[in-house]
This record gives structure tokens, C-alpha cells and sequence, in this order.
């Protein structure tokens, strides 16, 4: 920025007569009677607040939550803004910059008192200060006048911002003449400057410059060109009849060469984007078109087309009668009905002031040419299309064009429904209607195939620039009678228009007490459109038009029909993806844990939470295992939908059928990964199954050590008693489906009441955060001094209030176990000497030890196991033989050899002398089962315990000790 450092003063102070002026404005006194103490500007822009029945201390401001940090607009004025927060020094400055709805994009600079003021006044990203919603302000009265404004102190309409003093220049596409923004100095208005005005707009400036860099090459060089050929056209002319001197010399142009440019003018006309063009003429000479919006004193807007034509030889052609610059003035004025006949003529520059141009390109007035008389070879002049009411027809079809694109890359972003309706209502809201609702049935919410209307509808979104409509609200149910508009709508499929709410007796039977509120709120017009697609009806939307709109015309039904059938097919995707989602879900929470298991090793607490985006493939198991153990299971299927939902199932079946064989960690994950291999290759690739991860962990409450195996998972937390959390440090294997690598087990000693927790991956992994951050977060959860620190119920509450995202992209598995402890006293170990006559002396110890734990019943039946289990260890099995009893919540009986030979259950002939023994022993027990340890096996039996309280659950021998 070519500024030095701007040192401001403090200016001026409002006076008393302005303060008198706006209290007797507000309390309703004419306009000439207040106006020698308030500027112009201000007291017309005061006029449309009044109109507008704006209340100083009672604004409902507009927030937008979709800002593109990197907009267009933004992303040129960064620099300029970054130069001018330099520049400023002295007392504090907030430097803004808005969109074309006044909504801030940026807010920069300022001290800490300044920007607490504005916070407190709402000037912050995202909010809107229309003139029509904000009243008098620089932001929003510098777009209504569409000029550089300065706003003092009570200059302002709203209460809020009585303490500022503002100064805001829009800033212009200097292409298409189109305004995109508006840039705003502010300050208390104790530090006001008049210096703030021309600052601003030499920084607005060159905004636009960086603008115009935006553009392509050849746009930049059609605009220079056209700006070259306007100065030359403007050349005086020589002696009376003579060209200028130089190559610029022209003609008139033929009427093959007028059909040409009419063509190409409304080609521009019709394209919401493209602002210039090149046009090859007659003659080798070259025509540069320009397309500019214009506006004239009386406010009426229309669509310009310049021409400029480069040199060439000369022609002639008949020029259009009439009185001057009457041509540039039908451009923009007002017509009762456009006639359907097209024009177009050359007029001479003067024309487009005349038309109020923007002041980018000045113009300076010529006299028109007479018919068939020769001009200067360079030619510059506005091209007009149409009689009187084109121009504004053809500004309308273009912001039309306009809100249709915004349309189609605005709604659908999300496959949620409420949020696509919502998506409607923020798009059409204010740049179409007031006010707009969408009114859907219960089924479409819950994503069901057929629609239900007979049911009724609930509003799920309204849109609206002010609070006061009085309409249904957001949740409530909505009926409507069969003559309503809304009724007969959803009846034909088809639109229907209201365009004076007043005298819609079928609309005010409806609701007559509703209905009459509504209309005192400025309500006037109504569209009711069916929202359809692929033949369904889904839900109606209700468009009103307020005190900022005229009534609904014919042409709207079409733009309005177009927007709701555009955000008709996002809806019915978004129920599809509904209907799926839920199945999925179904299906996922069907393979699930539906409970916990008996086992009394560990207390467990468990949380599941699946992604709002899709259902995923994470799990968690708790297993019992022989000998009072179990399994501690986390897993993590790559992919969402149905498919990773289905392939876990699959998973967690296996990890079951694995564990019932009681292999290592280390070997049940091995086979996991052989299994996913497979499926991965019995789908071809078209299931796009890559792999998953997994952590298996297996707990002894007997000899209190856990041993872990991890295929590609997370690491599990240990949370010692005395509050130490660590993660264990398990070798990490590859994720399962890979192959080709072995896994390594770590065992550690857990002491009792430490809690173990597994997770997966959606816990601590967060978009824009690393892996380490969530786990040091994880960790300062857990470490947290609570007095709820032995509970894995409140363990799993505190970790997920710490790390749950607002919005989980992907699903949550917690599992959090406090280890329990056997004692001494609920084991019985003994020793064996490979010699049948030691199995007398073990059945009698047996039931010695039956008998301390008051389970004489049990002896009878125990003794023939211990018997035939240790028969047979001496007779095929090796040393050493051990046997142990553990009491739990079964009896427990092991016995264990040096041999990894197993036994083989089978049914004996009639004339077999043995094989009967392993058969009895599967018949007196409940469960029965062979493990292999490092040394050798163990044959372990499990009988049930009599239902007297004295099985291990709870009481004076309960696993806790307690009474």
C-alpha cells in the first residue's frame, strides 16, 4: 500500500441538533424538519430504516456458517489488509472487510478494548449488517448507495454502535463493475478522523486491483484494449469533415456486423460470468465487448453491453432516429410490459453515463452521428438490447442464474436431511424470499423407502431474516387443511402461487388465529412447491415474501420450483443414506457384545460409539477362558458401510472359535491374519477389504500377569492402583491381512485393581491432530485425581467427556478392565510322581479340599476326573505331572503333563478294554479342554457349583475379600 504511517487525530464530536434530529426522527416528525441537522445520505438511509420498521435497540442480526476463508475476495484483499493493520498507528482502527451481503469475512487490528467492543456489538466473522437488517451503517449503507460513506457516532441507526465512527468504500469487480464487497475502518468515535474516507477507499482501490490480476490474460487485455479504443474514439477531431490524424480512423457499421454484435451482447447478457469478449467484424476490424450491471439516478437497475470497435475501413449504416440519449435511457427504465422485439444500435459513450454507469470507466458525453455519416475509424459507444424494462428483465435473469448455481453447490454438502433442508433455507434466504420452511414427514427423517403423507409433517427447517413470523417454529407438527395451498400443492405436484396472502381464504382457514398474526408480521405473498423426485413425494417447502420483496410474479414459480427440486434429489439421497446408515447400524450392533459375560477375572466397563458419517467396522470382546482367565479383545475393521460392519462379525466369530482353542496371543492373531488374507482374495478386490487391526490381551487372575499381542492397534493403557498411567510397550505387528510377519507377545505383571484400557483408533486420532497428542491427552485423563479412580463405569464417562469429538468421523470402541486377584486360599496346587499308585493319595487330598470349601457334593464326581485325568497323564503323558483346583464362579480342575501329545475324544466298541475314561469325563463335566504351554498341556475340566452363593460371585469368599 502506498501509504506511509497514518498518525490519526481526534476529529470532530457529533453536535446537539444531531442527537435532537435522531430522537425526533425516531418519534415519527417529517422528514424536512430534521434534515438541516443530518446529511443527505444519512437521512435517506435513516427513511428506509424507518420503512423497514427497523428498531434502534431491537436488531436481529444474520449469521452465515459456511465463510470460504479462501474466497476470492479474501484471498486478493490479504495483503492490502495485512498493509494497511501496518499503516495504521496511533489511536486503535479495526480493519473489516465484508462479502456483497455484508457479512464480515475478516476483522484485523484494533487494540483489546476496541475489539472487546465490537465482540460485544457482534462485528465478527460471519455476521451480516445489511442496511435492511442492521439500519445505518458503513458497511451496509456503502452497498444500498453503492459509494464510499462515512458513519459518525449517532449517525447510526442501531444503538449498539452509537460509540463508532466508521468509514466503508464498496469495492468493485473492475470487469464486471460488480460489486463483491464492501471494505470498513473502524474506531471509537472519540478517535474519529475524516481521513478514515479516503483512506478506505484508496485501500478499496487497490483491492480491485488485485482483482483485475485475478482475471485471465486475455480478459485483462480485451478490458485494456477497450479502454485504449474509448480514449482514441474520444480524440478531438480534426478540420470539419477530416478523420483525426494517426491509424485511428472508423465507420458505421453495417447491418451484418449489428446482427453479429446483438448476438454476442446477448450471449454476455445471458452468462452470469463472463464480462467481455472479442468479436472479428467485416472488413478485418475488431469489436471488444464489455458487459457492466448500471444503475440510474432513480435507483432502476439494467444490464449494460459496451462496444468498442478497432480500426478498420470505413462503412455506412443508418443510425437510429430519436432524441439523444434517449437509447441509453430505455436501457434502464421502467416499462409496464417489455416488448418481445430486440434491438440493437450503436450509441454514442455518452450514453452510458447518462445510464448511470458505474465510475470505474468514466465517460465523457459526445454528440450522436447523424444517419450515414462517417465517424472515426476507432469507435467507442453502448450497445442497448431491448425496449424499456429489458435491461431490468435481463439483470433479474441473471441474478436468477446466479442463485441457481449457488444452489447446486450449497445444498447436499452433507448427507444428513435436516441439513440439506437447512442448506435450502440458507441459500434462498434473503436473496429470494423472506421467509422459507420445509415441512417433511416423519419417514423421510427416519430414511424409509415409502413415503407416508397421511401421517403429517413436521417442520424441519425455517429460514428467516427476522425473528416475529409468527409460522410454525422448528420441530412443531404441521397439518394443513385440504384446500391450502400447501394441500393442493402436495395433491397436484405441482406449485402453487398466492400472491396476496390477504385474500387466500383457504390459507386463512387453516390456522385463522396464526394465519392473522402472520400477515401483521409484513407477510404478503406465498409459493408453495412439492418437494419430488424419482416419483416420491418427500415433503412440501412454503416460500414468504415480507416488507423486502414485491408479490410473487409467474416467473418466480419456475426459479422456485427449480431450487426445491435441486435440493429434492440431495434430500432423497440424504434418506437413502439415511435407510442404509440405519441398517448398517442394525447390523453392526447385532454383531456386537450384547452383554457381559460371567467371569469374575476382571470388572469391565464398555463404551461404543459409532461415526455419524457411516457405520464402521470397530469392535471389542470380553471372552472367559480356561483356568478362571480371559480375554480382553479390541479390533478395528478398515473401511465403513455395511461391508466393515459385516467383515467384524466375521472377525469376532473367529477370535471366538480361536480363543475356545486357547491359543497364545501371539498365534490366535497369526491365524486372524491368515483368515483376513483369504477373504481378501475370495473377494477379488471388489469388496475393497485391505485389513484390520487388532489388540488381544489375556489375563490370569491366579498368578496376576497379562500377557498382550497387537496386530497394528493403538497401545493399551495400564492405570496402576496409586494413579501411574503407561502405555504398555507391546511390539506393534502388522496390521492383519498382510502376512508374511510373525507377532511378538509381551507379558507383564498387572497388580490388582490396576484398570487395562483398550481403544481404537477413533479415541485419540482427530483431524489436523497427530497421534501423540491424543494419546498424551488419553494419558492425562487417566491420570487425573478423581475419587471415582477405581471405577472403569466412571473411567470410561471421564475419557470419553475429555476426548469424544463433537462430531466423530469415525467409531469409537472403549473397553476399560480392573483386574481382580485370586487368593490363595480358592486354589489347592499338588505335585504327581509318575506312578499309578499316587492316584489313591490324590483323590483323598481332593477331597480333603472339597471339604474346606464346603463342597462335599461336588466330591463324588470330582474324584473320578482327578482320577482319570491323572491316570492318563502318568500313562501317556510326561513329567512333571502337577493337578490344581481353583474355585471360581465353576470348579476348576486341571492337571498338567510334560507331553503335548493331546487327547481325542471317541466312542469305545463293545470289545475295547480302555477308551472309555476321556468320554466319562466329558459327560460329568460342563466344559472340558486341552491348552498347550511352553512345557507341555494342560487337560482342564470345569463342573457347574450349587446355586447356595458359594460360587465365587460374591459374599465373605467373593473374589474382592469383602463382606
Amino acid at each position: 500500500m502506498r501509504v506511509g504511517v497514518i498518525r490519526l487525530t481526534v476529529g470532530w464530536d457529533e453536535s446537539r441538533g444531531l442527537l435532537d434530529a435522531y430522537e425526533r426522527f425516531l418519534a415519527g416528525e417529517r422528514v424536512e424538519d430534521v434534515g438541516d441537522a443530518v446529511r443527505t445520505p444519512i437521512l435517506a438511509s435513516w427513511q428506509r430504516c424507518r420503512s423497514l420498521g427497523l428498531v434502534p435497540d431491537r436488531l436481529f442480526l444474520s449469521r452465515r456458517q459456511d465463510m470460504d476463508p479462501d474466497g476470492r475476495l479474501l484471498s486478493a484483499a490479504a495483503p492490502v489488509l495485512d498493509r494497511l493493520a501496518v499503516a495504521l498507528d496511533g489511536p486503535p482502527v479495526s480493519v473489516i472487510l465484508t462479502d456483497a451481503q455484508a457479512h464480515v469475512l475478516s476483522r484485523r487490528a484494533g487494540d483489546a478494548e476496541l475489539n472487546r467492543y465490537l465482540d460485544a456489538a457482534h462485528i465478527f466473522q460471519g455476521i451480516g449488517f445489511p442496511e435492511s437488517i442492521a439500519g445505518t451503517n458503513a458497511v451496509g449503507t456503502a452497498l444500498a448507495e453503492r459509494r464510499p460513506v462515512y458513519v459518525l457516532g449517532r449517525e447510526h441507526f442501531a444503538d449498539c454502535m452509537r460509540l463508532l465512527a466508521c468509514a466503508g468504500a464498496p469495492i468493485r469487480d473492475p470487469l464486471s463493475g460488480r460489486v463483491e464487497g464492501v471494505l470498513d475502518l473502524t474506531c471509537f468515535r472519540k478517535h474519529s478522523d475524516p481521513v478514515l474516507l479516503p483512506l478506505v477507499k484508496q485501500a478499496a482501490g487497490e483491492i480491485e486491483q488485485r482483482l483485475l490480476e485475478q482475471a485471465s490474460q486475455r480478459e485483462r487485455e480485451l478490458l485494456a484494449e477497450f479502454l485504449r479504443t474509448r480514449r482514441v474514439a474520444r480524440a478531438p477531431a480534426g478540420p470539419l469533415g477530416e478523420p483525426p490524424e494517426g491509424p485511428a480512423a472508423a465507420g458505421l457499421i453495417d447491418p451484418i456486423d449489428q446482427a453479429v454484435l446483438r448476438e454476442k451482447a446477448q450471449e454476455l447478457i445471458a452468462s452470469p460470468y463472463k464480462t467481455a469478449t472479442e468479436v472479428n467484424l467485416s472488413g478485418g476490424r475488431t469489436a471488444v465487448l464489455l458487459c457492466r450491471e448500471v444503475c440510474a439516478p432513480s435507483g432502476e437497475a439494467g444490464i449494460a453491453v459496451e462496444v468498442a470497435v478497432l480500426s478498420g475501413p470505413q462503412c455506412r449504416i443508418p443510425m437510429p432516429a430519436g432524441p439523444e440519449g434517449s437509447g441509453a435511457g430505455s436501457l434502464v427504465a421502467e416499462a409496464p410490459t417489455p416488448s418481445a422485439a430486440v434491438a440493437a444500435s450503436l450509441h454514442p459513450t455518452g450514453a452510458r453515463a447518462a445510464a448511470g454507469a458505474a465510475p470505474t470507466v468514466p465517460a465523457t458525453p459526445t454528440a450522436p452521428a447523424a444517419p450515414s455519416e462517417p465517424v472515426p475509424h476507432t469507435h467507442a459507444g453502448l450497445l442497448l438490447l431491448g425496449e424499456p424494462g429489458v435491461g431490468r428483465l435481463a439483470l433479474l435473469a441473471r441474478k436468477r442464474l446466479e442463485l441457481l448455481y449457488d444452489a447446486s453447490v450449497s445444498i447436499g454438502r452433507t448427507l444428513d436431511v435436516t441439513r440439506t433442508a437447512e442448506e435450502l433455507v440458507e441459500t434462498v434466504v434473503p436473496r429470494f424470499a423472506d421467509f422459507v420452511a420445509v415441512d417433511l414427514p416423519e419417514s423421510v427423517l427416519r430414511g424409509e423407502e415409502h413415503t407416508d403423507l397421511g401421517e403429517g409433517l413436521r417442520r424441519v427447517a425455517l429460514g428467516a431474516v427476522r425473528e416475529g413470523s409468527h409460522l410454525y417454529a422448528v420441530g412443531e407438527k404441521v397439518s394443513w387443511l385440504p384446500a391450502s395451498p400447501q394441500a393442493r400443492c402436495l395433491e397436484t405436484g405441482h406449485p402453487v402461487l398466492e400472491p396476496d396472502l390477504s385474500r387466500a381464504v383457504d390459507w386463512m382457514d387453516n390456522d385463522p388465529g396464526r394465519s392473522r398474526k402472520v400477515l401483521a408480521s409484513g407477510v404478503h405473498s406465498l409459493i408453495t412447491v412439492p418437494m419430488r423426485d424419482r416419483g416420491v413425494t418427500l415433503g412440501v417447502v412454503s416460500f414468504y415474501r415480507a416488507e423486502n420483496f414485491a408479490a410473487f410474479e409467474d416467473d418466480d414459480l419456475w426459479l422456485a420450483g427449480e431450487l426445491v427440486s435441486r435440493a429434492a434429489v440431495c434430500i432423497d439421497n440424504a434418506r437413502r443414506f439415511t435407510r442404509e446408515h440405519t441398517m448398517a447400524l442394525a447390523v453392526q450392533r447385532s454383531l456386537l457384545p450384547r452383554g457381559l459375560p460371567v467371569q469374575n477375572a476382571v470388572e469391565v466397563a464398555y463404551r461404543y460409539l459409532p461415526a455419524q458419517a457411516a457405520v464402521g467396522g470397530d469392535w471389542f470382546d470380553i471372552i472367559p477362558l480356561s483356568g478362571s482367565r480371559v480375554a480382553l479383545v479390541v479390533g478395528d475393521v478398515v473401511g465403513h458401510g455395511v461391508h466393515a460392519a459385516t467383515t467384524m462379525g466375521r472377525l469376532r466369530t473367529a477370535v471366538h472359535n480361536f480363543s475356545a482353542l486357547d491359543l497364545p496371543p501371539e498365534e490366535l492373531l497369526t491365524h486372524l491374519d491368515d483368515l483376513v488374507g483369504r477373504l481378501d482374495a475370495d473377494s477379488g478386490g471388489n469388496d475393497g477389504i485391505i485389513g484390520a487391526t487388532c489388540l488381544y490381551a489375556v489375563y490370569d487372575p491366579v498368578s496376576r500377569r497379562c500377557t498382550f499381542a497387537c496386530a497394528g492397534h493403538p497401545p493399551p493403557a495400564l492405570v496402576l492402583p496409586d494413579g501411574t498411567v503407561d502405555f504398555v510397550d507391546v511390539p506393534t505387528g502388522p496390521p492383519l491381512g498382510l502376512g508374511g510377519l510373525p507377532f511378538e507377545p509381551y507379558e507383564i505383571e498387572v497388580p490388582e485393581d490396576s484398570r487395562i484400557v483398550l481403544y481404537t483408533d477413533g479415541l485419540i486420532e482427530q483431524r489436523g491432530q497427530d497421534l501423540d497428542t491424543g494419546l498424551s491427552r488419553l494419558r492425562r485423563t487417566l491420570a487425573a485425581p478423581r475419587p471415582f479412580t477405581d471405577s472403569p463405569e466412571e473411567t470410561c464417562r471421564a475419557v470419553l467427556d475429555a476426548l469424544l469429538p463433537a462430531h466423530p468421523c469415525d467409531d469409537i470402541a472403549l473397553l476399560v478392565a480392573r483386574t481382580r486377584a485370586l487368593d490363595a486360599g480358592r486354589t489347592a496346587h499338588w505335585d504327581v510322581s509318575a506312578d499309578p499308585a499316587e492316584v489313591p493319595r490324590v483323590r483323598a487330598a481332593v477331597t480333603g479340599q472339597l471339604e474346606k470349601w464346603d463342597l462335599i457334593e461336588q466330591a463324588p464326581t470330582t474324584e473320578l476326573i482327578v482320577s482319570e485325568l491323572v491316570t492318563n497323564a502318568i500313562r501317556y503323558g510326561g513329567s512333571p505331572i502337577r493337578l490344581r483346583l481353583i474355585r471360581d464362579h465353576t470348579l476348576i480342575c486341571e492337571v498338567t503333563d510334560g507331553s503335548s501329545t493331546s487327547p481325542r475324544l471317541r466312542r469305545a466298541r463293545t470289545t475295547d478294554e480302555g477308551g472309555r475314561g476321556l468320554f466319562l469325563v466329558a459327560q460329568l463335566a460342563e466344559r472340558w479342554g486341552t491348552r498347550y504351554t511352553p512345557d507341555g498341556k494342560v487337560i482342564w475340566t470345569e463342573q457347574p457349583l450349587p446355586p447356595d452363593g458359594s460360587d465365587g460371585s460374591g459374599g465373605p469368599d467373593g473374589p474382592d475379600g469383602s463382606d
